[in-house]
């Protein structure tokens, strides 16, 4: 039935439904997965990497994590070259306000503003939407640390725990269960390890397999962005007993 209706985004199906929306968003299910969750003291992002070769140079190349501005970055779940372009507008639209403003973007108004170019992709002949997902963590002088999360309809929302991208469900469930209101940022990092040990496919997790990022508050009361080295992930990933120690080479 869905055959007549499907040729053009902007045509709706009898029941009101968007075809190539939701077919976007079914290309984001077949994505790495990406995990934002928020905690008293900051915001954790973490990410499935689906290019896992030896060959590739994993020191340059962030296949899910980017920074927007000084404070706020994204997690990415869908369609790369998707992702490059909205990513661009974004820093765009917040390097504008700041320039105009003398003050930063605050962050909902910057998710909302790339929404609304999402949006557009889904109303015009000629398009087609963006296939992508993304959870948004950052900081600003109203709200204090947020997440949100968007997907290809134009749609976002804030959420204290989320998850995009391959098994969402499974990571939400068990986000559900186990997610606690005032968890230090250090419990949430455990928690973010957990789940995504719980709901990869492949059957081990390790430094080369995910990316994890952090936003949060240093002493002085500037926000930083951190993503953790491969290193840094395998010490992590030991002390909360996702994976074994390596065993030494005598």
């Amino acid at each position: 039935m869905s055959r007549r209706y499907d040729s053009r985004t902007t045509i709706f199906s009898p029941e009101g439904r968007l075809y190539q929306v939701e077919y976007a968003m079914e290309a984001i299910g077949n994505a790495g997965s990406a995990i934002g969750i928020l905690a008293k003291d900051g915001v954790v992002l973490i990410g499935e990497k689906k290019v896992t070769s030896k060959l590739l140079q994993t020191s340059t190349s962030a296949e899910k994590m980017y920074k927007i501005d000084d404070y706020v970055a994204c997690a990415v779940a869908g369609i790369m070259s998707d992702a490059n372009i909205l990513i661009n507008t974004a820093r765009v639209q917040a390097q504008r306000y700041t320039f105009m403003y003398q003050e930063p973007m605050p962050v909902e108004q910057l998710v909302q503003s790339l929404c609304d170019t999402k949006q557009g992709y889904t109303q015009f002949g000629g398009l087609r939407p963006f296939g992508v997902s993304f959870l948004f963590a950052g900081w600003d002088k109203n709200h204090g640390f947020q997440l949100y999360m968007s997907d290809p309809s134009g749609n976002y929302s804030g959420w204290k725990a989320a998850a995009v991208g391959a098994n969402n469900q499974a990571a939400q469930s068990i986000l559900k269960q186990d997610y606690k209101e005032d968890a230090s940022r250090e419990e949430v990092v455990e928690l973010a390890l957990k789940v995504l040990s719980k709901t990869m496919d492949s059957t081990s997790l390790t430094s080369e397999k995910l990316e994890l990022a952090e936003v949060f508050l240093t002493p002085s009361g500037s926000v930083k962005y951190h993503v953790h080295s491969p290193d840094s992930l395998t010490k992590l990933l030991v002390k909360h007993g996702v994976t074994q120690p390596a065993a030494e080479t005598s």
